[in-house]
């Protein structure tokens, strides 16, 4: 791993804090995937936040279950979840044990490895869309349940799936704020969603649409 500053892994740490202060920290960071077939990485863009129990938003707010398990762990790992029946996102639990926060990871550039992450998100016009979305960062990582639990602040982050780079924070009044996307009921108006402005990868907001009772 190349030693300059902005190359440098993120500690457990910097997860062990309040996910309203994780969240909008995460912008500018860098998540390396140890894929397989090679290393991708991705500056993260847009995320959002989801503050475990008390939030009405968050999987964890009845409490825990097999699904929503490694919310409640040690904070620096990635919680990954199936939705939709079609699609994967993934998350960092962040937060002292037992909280149940995570970050949702929204969107971000992909700043190295662009080749394997059109492998495997082959549906992707342009580059600044391939990770433009939760489901499409997930998939362009080639991230799904079987990397559910890993620890993104490993000991050996050659030898791991995921390390977290310090990577280069956007300036603070560039960092904007609004409603969570796709959130509905009581926590649909948090503006916990946070994103870099102007910036092409972020994705586009979407207020939550209640689906339709089959008759």
């Amino acid at each position: 791993m190349i030693a300059a500053p902005h190359r440098t892994p993120l500690d457990r740490s910097f997860f062990d804090r309040p996910v309203l202060d994780v969240a909008p920290d995460l912008l500018g960071r860098v998540l390396v995937r140890n894929t397989p077939d090679g290393p991708i990485e991705l500056r993260l863009t847009e995320v959002e936040a989801y503050a475990g129990p008390a939030d009405p938003g968050s999987h964890a707010y009845r409490g825990r279950t097999d699904r929503n398990a490694v919310m409640f762990g040690p904070p620096g790992y990635v919680y990954v979840y199936f939705t939709y029946g079609m699609w994967h996102c993934m998350n960092l639990v962040c937060g002292p044990e037992g909280t149940a926060s995570a970050v949702l990871l929204r969107a971000g550039e992909i700043t190295a490895g662009a080749d394997l992450a059109r492998k495997y998100r082959h549906t992707s016009r342009r580059d600044t869309d391939l990770a433009q979305g939760p489901a499409r960062l997930a998939t362009a990582l080639n991230v799904d349940r079987a990397l559910n639990g890993s620890d993104a602040c490993p000991a050996d982050p050659d030898g791991s799936a995921f390390c977290m780079l310090t990577g280069t924070p956007p300036a603070l009044d560039a960092i904007r704020n609004g409603p969570r996307t796709g959130v509905g009921g009581e926590g649909a108006a948090h503006p916990w969603r946070f994103w870099t402005d102007s910036d092409p990868t972020v994705s586009p907001y979407r207020p939550h649409a209640p689906r339709k009772r089959r008759t």
